[in-house]
């Protein structure tokens, strides 16, 4: 007989009230890209395949408002919702004290700490098959100084030794439970975080690293929150995982999806690859269909097509768009109407006329946007200030809709297609992206729960690569 596996438990502590921020909500209720800044950390932990529980602990007062994120966000693994307390340590103290279990892996996370990765959670929870008690820290890019009590410097430590501490950090159980009961019996007990009541109270317990990220940052101050927000735009997330083809069929068969720019390109393989599954698409385009994306009517009629065949309609992606070059200077009238219409128009119109049947559904809504959206270029004006307005208009939309519709926006590496190759002739393929790689990663985003997120599909790290288009 073997012995049953522990129970992973991610904690949630939002019991700060975020003075500093200057609010009268709780920093972790301020909305970034689209959502509660403690509801992408709470996306993160939920979606996790580690994870199989989450207590939340949450500021006095604005329990409601917690409740309300999990009801619209449907995120099932959340066992309790509980009120932190006046300090750091007594909130954390709750949520042992909330545990049921006799042993158990308990990771702690920051709910301010939005941007955590699957990568970090993973590690934190692999590294108590070795340790107790786990830490999650970065390098220190800054030389740390110690001052003495007179102000002055007093050491300068050495750097290679130095991390800087973020969280989760995670613990046994037992381990923790017996670190607070002996902190307990001090009577100046007093700790920032809980690696150090371990290290204090515990000290023959040895605590491992993690490495971190140095996005994995603490909304903290105001232009934390401006930080954070352009973080999510610049950095986007990475793609849901992928799915099984027997996953993918029994998640597409019966379902009716809507692709604008559908005849070639990304747009093609989005429609093959989803008719593969037992999807049933419809595909609308100028060369294919006589639509005008740009046009309402047109989009109008489209959904009249789609309702009267299938009567719902499940996933919209819109696809379509122009890529004009040159300087804005020497762009003619029609090339500016064309480029705005068809790029930043058509997804207004799209969402507009698709919302209410989407919200029926709880379906999804797809975009797509650029590389170069992250900062314009020479030559580039018309497309690239279009591609930034897009995201814009993602994350606002995933706002109004939020626990209606999802809305997400692909952002692909350069990628091979017509309208590439028409923009800047033949290119060597092996720097390019395959669009039917888009195409996959497409799925997984209109399946995934996700919303307000900006996908980055590439292959490079995507601080590396923002002069791309």
């Amino acid at each position: 007989m073997t012995d049953r596996p522990l129970k992973n438990i991610a904690v949630l502590l939002a019991g700060g009230v975020g003075a500093r921020v200057g609010l009268d909500i709780p920093k972790q209720l301020i909305k970034i890209a689209g959502r509660p800044i403690m509801e992408h950390t709470l996306a993160a932990l939920d979606s996790h395949p580690m994870v199989d529980e989450i207590i939340v602990l949450m500021a006095q007062g604005h329990l409601d408002a917690v409740h309300e994120i999990i009801r619209k966000g449907g995120y099932k693994k959340v066992s309790q919702v509980l009120e932190g307390a006046a300090t750091r340590n007594e909130t954390t103290l709750r949520a042992i004290r909330a545990v049921e279990d006799a042993e158990a892996n308990l990771l702690f996370h920051d709910a301010v700490r939005p941007m955590v990765t699957e990568r970090i959670i993973t590690d934190c929870f692999q590294a108590l098959d070795v340790y107790d008690a786990v830490d999650t820290a970065i390098p220190s890019a800054d030389t740390i100084v110690s001052l003495g009590d007179d102000g002055t410097i007093e050491s300068i430590p050495r750097r290679n030794r130095l991390r800087r501490g973020q969280t989760p950090q995670c613990f046994k159980a037992s381990t923790i439970r017996h670190a607070y009961q002996e902190a307990g019996k001090d009577p100046n007990f007093e700790a920032t975080d809980d690696c150090t009541v371990v290290l204090r109270y515990s000290p023959d317990v040895p605590i491992g690293i993690v490495r971190g990220d140095d996005r994995n940052m603490k909304v903290t101050e105001p232009i934390d929150v401006y930080i954070a927000d352009k973080l999510f735009q610049l950095t986007s997330v990475n793609s849901p995982e992928a799915r099984t083809e027997e996953e993918y069929r029994a998640a597409l068969s019966g379902r009716t999806m809507v692709v604008f720019g559908g005849s070639y390109g990304i747009g093609n393989d989005i429609v093959t690859l989803a008719q593969s599954y037992g999807c049933q698409v419809h595909s609308f385009s100028r060369s294919g269909t006589r639509t005008h994306v740009e046009r309402r009517e047109d989009i109008a009629a489209a959904c009249r097509q789609v309702l009267e065949s299938d009567g719902k309609v499940d996933f919209v992606v819109n696809t379509a768009g122009v890529l004009p070059r040159g300087t804005l200077a020497e762009s003619s009238e029609e090339t500016i109407y064309a480029a705005t219409e068809i790029n930043y128009l058509a997804p207004i119109l799209i969402a507009q006329e698709f919302r209410t049947h989407l919200a029926a559904t709880e379906g999804s809504l797809l975009l797509f946007t650029s590389s170069s959206y992250t900062r314009g270029r020479s030559g580039y004006s018309l497309y690239s200030s279009a591609k930034a307005a897009v995201v814009n208009l993602t994350q606002a939309l995933a706002d109004e809709w939020s626990g209606q519709v999802r809305v997400n926006c692909i952002n692909p590496e350069r990628t091979g297609t017509p309208m590439r190759t028409r923009a800047f002739g033949e290119e060597d393929p092996a720097t390019l992206l395959e669009s039917e790689v888009v195409a996959r990663a497409s799925l997984d985003v209109l399946l995934g729960r996700q919303t307000g997120h900006v996908i980055d599909v590439r292959k490079s790290d995507p601080l590396s690569s923002l002069d791309e288009v």
